[in-house]
C-alpha cells in the first residue's frame, strides 16, 4: 500500500471541503511528509467530534473520535491536543466548519 504525505492528505481535505460548501483551515502545520492528522469538526461555529486518523492493526488506516466527550468541552480538547502535538510535533490540525464534518471525512477518506 502506498502510504500518502500528510500534507498531500490535508491539502486534498481542504480542497474537498471547500468544493462541499465549507470552510477549512489549517490551525497547526504539521510535517509535510508525516505526523498524525487531527480535524476539529464545527457546523456554523458549533463544535463537534475531533477525528484522528490512526494506523489500524488491520493494516489501513481508520478515523476514530478521540477527545474529551463533550465537544464543547474547549479547556480538554486544547489540553488533549497540546498533549497529541507534545507526542508527536509533526502533527496536523485542521478545522471543518461544514454540516456533517464527520460525513465528509469518511467520504474523503474512502477516496485515499
Amino acid at each position: 500500500m502506498t502510504r500518502l504525505k500528510s500534507r498531500f492528505l490535508v491539502d486534498l481535505l481542504l480542497r474537498r471541503t471547500e468544493a462541499a460548501g465549507g470552510f477549512a483551515t489549517v490551525v497547526v502545520k504539521g510535517d509535510d511528509t508525516s505526523g498524525i492528522i487531527l480535524v476539529q469538526c464545527t457546523d456554523r461555529g458549533e463544535p463537534g467530534p475531533l477525528l484522528e486518523r490512526r494506523f489500524s492493526a488491520g493494516g489501513n488506516y481508520i478515523w476514530e473520535a478521540v477527545g474529551p466527550a463533550d465537544a464543547k468541552d474547549s479547556e480538554s480538547r486544547a489540553t488533549y491536543q497540546d498533549r497529541r502535538r507534545k507526542a508527536d510535533p509533526d502533527m496536523w490540525l485542521i478545522e471543518l466548519d461544514i454540516a456533517d464534518a464527520p460525513q465528509l471525512v469518511a467520504e474523503w477518506a474512502a477516496l485515499t
